[in-house]
């Protein structure tokens, strides 16, 4: 017998992946969680139905989150991840010896306790010293600094159920506030392909747009991912992603990678037509 995981994308188009075996399905405070094995990807976790990640290419997310910030951003000393319980963040972050605090705001601890269990290719770094997990809703958390972070790293599920509060307005000025004033913020940014994520993906441009002097949208081909074409959002009122790359001295650290390099750091801000039409259509009106 054939099993099956089956994702909708949109009223009339699914996505399908062919998995082995279901390894966990729990529910959380507030979220339903599975784990399964796939015959292609390796393990996937998916989260009230929706794939967040899975082994096979979970390493291109996690890359572009994390080393086009740390390739632009010179002294990043004290990093707040919010998200990212799978820990594929952090297994990046502290591949950067120079870092010296990374806090982890993660609202369902269930979700850090199963990747523990199951997903040890990105949870593997989550005992570092360097590293203090929040069990904390991450808008509410962020509310309370000022001035504190060099990097602020949003990685959300989508802007509906638990990670809604992470794309309004409120919280990307919390954001802006609660990093020094050269301080970075980037964001998974939805997909500009279907009609439906196209408008997430508008209105999380629009609020950042408002709340930094620096706004530029990114791009990585991602699988597993609606359409497989994903952005990111860089914001930042003293960094410029591209005029202040540092690909010199990000190459003198001589980190391993599988799809970040600084040649395609350059030319990830460089967007098809469609998406800087999207962005553009929404830079000067207001979306409530």
């Amino acid at each position: 017998m054939e099993l099956w995981f089956s994702e909708k994308h949109t009223p009339h188009v699914r996505f399908l992946i062919q998995v082995d075996r279901q390894l966990f399905s729990g529910q959380s405070d507030y979220q339903r969680i599975d784990i399964f094995d796939s015959l292609e990807f390796g393990r996937i976790l998916v989260l009230d139905g929706f794939l967040m990640l899975t082994e096979k290419d979970e390493f291109v997310y996690h890359e572009m989150l994390v080393h086009v910030p740390m390739a632009v951003h010179p002294g990043v000393k004290r990093v707040l991840v919010i998200g990212a319980g799978d820990g594929g963040v952090v297994r990046e972050l502290v591949r950067y010896g120079d870092i010296e605090e990374i806090d982890l705001v993660e609202i369902d601890e269930m979700v850090v306790d199963v990747s523990r269990r199951f997903l040890p290719f990105t949870s593997n770094r989550l005992n570092d010293p360097r590293l203090t997990i929040y069990y904390q809703d991450g808008l509410k958390y962020v509310r309370r600094f000022s001035d504190h972070y060099d990097l602020i790293i949003v990685d959300s599920t989508d802007p509906f159920g638990p990670g809604e509060g992470l794309f309004t307005r409120e919280f990307y000025g919390n954001c802006f506030k609660a990093l020094h004033a050269d301080g970075v913020m980037v964001n998974q940014h939805e997909s500009p392909f279907y009609a439906v994520d196209a408008v997430a993906m508008q209105r999380a441009h629009k609020r950042i747009v408002e709340s930094f002097e620096i706004s530029r949208v990114y791009q990585a081909h991602i699988p597993t991912y609606p359409s497989g074409h994903w952005l990111f959002g860089f914001a930042s009122n003293a960094f410029h992603p591209v005029r202040d790359l540092r690909a010199k001295d990000w190459k003198k650290r001589d980190i391993k990678t599988k799809y970040y390099n600084t040649n395609l750091h350059r030319g990830a801000f460089a967007l098809p037509t469609y998406v800087q039409d999207l962005l553009e259509d929404v830079e000067h009106v207001d979306l409530g």
